[in-house]
């Protein structure tokens, strides 16, 4: 019994360190723990608040390279598309100077062919009439001149 006097004495002279142990649990909660879990939730919230608004600024990022892109290409495009009128335009501009060349060319050769053909025609006019000259001369040359042929041609 006196072991259980002793425990009786024991627990009784505990209580005020189990009631100071309950009271500085409390105040711990409430001094201590209330606000650091408060302080806790506002670090998650921004975290998690800079978190959301990082991927916000990478969506609007991709979004803006995508129109950049687009803009790009069709940038690209316009002076693909440029490039190939001049080309078209130079090809036109180049055919044309061929055709007047080849029409100046054509009524050269053309001029050049009535020029031989006149040229051909005087010489064989000229042909003509020395031939004829040239026969009578020959004739009076070859046959004498009381022969009848001579006579006859006169």
């Amino acid at each position: 019994m006196e072991i259980l006097n002793q425990l009786g004495g024991l627990v009784l002279g505990s209580v005020p360190t189990m009631i100071m142990f309950i009271l500085l649990v409390l105040a711990y909660n409430v001094l201590v723990q209330g606000p650091l879990m408060k302080t806790l939730e506002e670090r998650r919230a921004r975290t998690t608040g800079a978190v959301e608004q990082a991927r916000g600024a990478i969506s609007a990022a991709e979004a803006e390279t995508a129109v950049y892109e687009a803009k790009l290409r069709a940038a690209r495009a316009d002076i693909a598309a440029a490039r190939e009128h001049r080309l078209q335009q130079w090809q036109k501009e180049r055919d044309a100077a061929l055709a007047a060349a080849r029409d100046i060319s054509q009524a050269k050769i053309r001029a050049a062919k009535v020029e031989i053909e006149a040229s051909a025609a005087t010489a064989k006019l000229q042909i003509e009439g020395a031939t004829a000259q040239l026969s009578e001369s020959i004739l009076r040359a070859v046959l004498p001149a009381g022969s009848k042929i001579a006579e006859a041609r006169q």
